[in-house]
């Protein structure tokens, strides 16, 4: 009963040194809020919509305002042929051009655009993913260092107070010097694990906070990260398998715009306003004019089948990508999942094992008090206990790195 009293002892200590707490999602919103990716990807979102925006205001009609005046002299005959500057002009001119475009042309144009705000918002929900994986995956790096440093905490506290009944016990010719000694070496072996234990913790939970982007050094507590596995969805609905979807609808629509590239291009243009060169009758120089413009391509050295070809290649790159991210897909996720059933399995194990380990120890206690027991033996059960429950940490931890690397594809 000392055995686990003194335990108690200690975790009670550890968390009252210990008492602020913050959660996993505390971190993962604030590493959210602070990400400059994120907001850049967001930003380039509402970019692509502005790109819209402005394709369709360059199709509409555009004004535009000219006026200029020229006046070239001509001095005892030496200056500009006057047949060619007319000696003098004024103008002032509003012109009006409209490009002519296709509805399908227009909405392919449009189709690439959005495209790409897409693919971007795609990016951005990986980008996030990827945030969240690294965010919690040194949260479950720290979380372990700080278990580590609460049992070293109170596997030293236990020592401790063992340590004040064997000296009393050696003092009374029941145990030996030498066995006090060995006893003593466990034990300042055990401190220097113990301050090691809280420099691990504290560069741990320091990096936490770097990558959220939090600008601090105290010590707190971490929470349980309480990780479950989530719902894997079908690989074709996955954020990860978009992509290529996206590249394929992307790629057939460039392939239109190749198409609508090689159709006639048209433009209709028109001006009004003041033009005169000051020779006669100044008031009858208003004026207008108007027509069009037509360009037909006829021979480009075979280009467009370059680029179809071009498109074709980016095509079956694509096709491999995703295939391959396929296979990928299902092997990770089924090893995964395997890896996380065999770590149950080993703590499962380990739990028999600590029961075992725990008993012994309580039986070593009351031998030890009485003096029927040999120090080395209490040594060795103290050191394999230490090495079951190290063992139980680090599979918990490894564990919940495996669920966090499954709940990374959940989307």
């Amino acid at each position: 009963m000392k055995f686990f009293l003194s335990f108690f002892l200690a975790a009670f200590t550890s968390a009252v040194a210990l008492a602020q707490t913050n959660t996993l999602d505390h971190y993962l919103d604030i590493g959210k809020n602070n990400s400059p990716l994120l907001k850049d990807l967001k930003n380039q979102v509402l970019l692509s919509q502005l790109d819209s925006l402005k394709l369709r205001a360059g199709l509409k009609a555009q004004v535009s305002g000219n006026g200029g005046a020229l006046f070239a002299p001509v001095i005892s005959g030496y200056g500009y042929a006057g047949s060619i500057t007319n000696f003098q002009t004024l103008d002032a001119i509003i012109s009006v051009n409209k490009t002519l475009i296709g509805k399908q042309n227009l909405n392919s144009q449009l189709a690439a655009i959005g495209l790409q705000r897409d693919s971007i918002f795609n990016i951005s929900k990986i980008s996030e993913l990827d945030l969240k994986k690294a965010i919690t995956s040194q949260y479950i790096a720290a979380y372990g260092s700080l278990q580590q440093l609460i049992f070293s905490q109170e596997v030293v506290t236990l020592l401790t107070k063992e340590d004040d009944l064997l000296k009393k016990l050696t003092r009374s010719n029941v145990y030996r010097q030498s066995d006090y000694l060995t006893f003593l070496v466990t034990m300042k072996q055990q401190e220097l694990l113990l301050t090691q234990a809280r420099g691990q913790y504290k560069n741990d939970y320091t990096t936490l906070n770097y990558i959220s982007g939090i600008a601090d050094t105290s010590m707190i507590e971490l929470t349980d990260p309480a990780l479950e596995k989530s719902q894997i969805p079908e690989v074709s609905n996955s954020v990860f398998f978009k992509k290529y979807l996206l590249d394929s609808l992307r790629l057939l629509n460039n392939r239109k715009l190749v198409d609508f590239s090689y159709r006639p291009k048209a433009n209709v243009f028109a001006d009004g306003g003041y033009n005169t060169d000051f020779n006669n009758q100044l008031y009858k120089n208003f004026g207008t004019s108007f027509g069009f413009n037509l360009t037909v391509p006829i021979y480009d050295g075979g280009q467009r089948k370059l680029q179809y070809k071009r498109l074709s290649l980016e095509e079956e790159t694509r096709e491999n990508y995703k295939t391959f991210f396929n296979i990928q897909y299902r092997q990770q996720i089924a090893q995964l999942k395997q890896q996380i059933s065999e770590s149950n399995n080993l703590l499962n194990q380990i739990e028999d094992q600590i029961k075992y380990s725990e008993t012994l120890i309580k039986v070593d206690t009351k031998l030890l008090e009485t003096g029927d027991l040999r120090i080395a033996d209490l040594v060795l059960a103290i050191n394999n206990y230490l090495s079951i429950k190290n063992l139980k940490t680090t599979t918990i931890i490894n564990k919940l790195q495996l669920i966090n690397q499954l709940n990374y594809w959940n989307r």
